[in-house]
């Protein structure tokens, strides 16, 4: 017996009967981490994607400010042909089937990075037309504390069941502490907040499509840019990896964002602030699989936390935390790759 799908139905009668389209069926595009999801339909010689985004638990409200602020900045995100914030339906352009992530490989990455960082360099730097500050909210001290947060309480707590010693209750606690002081310490930007190879379209003209950027607030200058070269689901080189971080240092200075910072202090900033991503998206993905039945990114895991390693042998004062990583935390994980 098939399965009913109200909420596909609401979608589908309010594409026929209040956009007027002659549209007979919707074909999944794809969905994500959140609630979301969406679909593409044909229209003449053109397809168009539609989101599903069921309130209470999605407000597309973001969405449609994020993505007018982002393209008055030269970011290339989707159009907005129609929406209903209080269905949670909206009709986007469709930037095709070419994500970053299907597309990286030794070969395509030095031109791929070019473009993302030419694109995330317009996103931090360009002027509003009318010189007002972005209307966005604040990545505080509040917010980063809850981020790491869902580390503990769905990865060390919810999937792996730890009883945290008080000497690691006190490491956590540290190691916590300077990660939000270094965020904090930062410059402040447009932040995307997911900017990686699973939101990064490749576009038929070559240009790079953005996606799930309704989270955007004003934080650390380094975020996206860990974001992108510390994506949780690809890794590359060190030396490669060194050397797109000093580049786009040096061009971070000539546009006066981070003038005067030295090289040592600017890593640190990237280090720890992907550090503290990475903690998030771990139990992120845990979650994913203990409250909402998805299981497809445990496997992102040892990548996502073996960043830990490389910062502790980077930055001696999180050494500590890292080797809690490498025999507390990450174990479990590698077991069944091992099996």
């Amino acid at each position: 017996m098939q399965r009913t799908d109200p909420r596909r139905d609401a979608l589908l009668d309010w594409l026929k009967k209040d956009l007027h389209l002659e549209i007979e069926t919707l074909v999944p595009a794809s969905s994500d981490a959140s609630f979301r999801r969406y679909f593409r339909f044909d229209l003449g010689d053109e397809t168009r994607i539609v989101m599903d985004a069921p309130p209470p638990q999605e407000n597309i409200i973001p969405f449609l400010k994020t993505a007018e602020l982002l393209r008055t900045r030269g970011v290339l995100t989707p159009k907005i042909f129609a929406a209903n914030p209080d269905q949670g339906f909206m009709v986007l352009s469709d930037f095709g089937r070419t994500a970053y992530l299907d597309i990286l490989d030794p070969t395509t990455v030095e031109a791929l990075y070019t473009s993302a960082l030419e694109t995330l360099l317009r996103l931090q730097t360009s002027q509003d037309p009318e010189g007002e500050a972005p209307d966005l909210p604040r990545y505080d001290e509040a917010l980063l504390r809850r981020e790491l947060g869902v580390f503990r309480e769905w990865c060390i707590d919810g999937y792996l069941g730890l009883t945290l010693s008080a000497a690691e209750e006190d490491l956590l606690a540290s190691s916590f502490d300077r990660l939000v002081e270094s965020a904090l310490s930062q410059p402040t930007v447009i932040v995307h907040r997911d900017y990686h190879s699973r939101n990064l379209m490749q576009l038929a003209d070559g240009g790079t499509g953005v996606l799930d950027f309704q989270d955007a607030v004003i934080g650390p200058v380094t975020y996206d840019l860990a974001s992108l070269l510390r994506d949780c689901y690809i890794a590359w080189p060190l030396p490669q990896l060194n050397g797109w971080i000093e580049s786009y240092r040096q061009r971070l200075a000539q546009a006066g964002l981070t003038e005067g910072v030295h090289e040592s202090q600017f890593r640190r900033w990237f280090d720890l602030m992907g550090l503290q991503r990475h903690l998030k998206a771990a139990g992120i993905f845990c979650r994913l699989k203990l409250r909402d039945g998805k299981p497809g990114y445990i496997g992102d895991i040892p990548r996502t936390l073996g960043y830990a390693l490389d910062v502790g042998r980077d930055q001696p004062d999180l050494a500590a935390f890292a080797t809690f990583i490498a025999t507390r935390v990450l174990p479990p994980f590698l077991e069944p790759a091992k099996a």
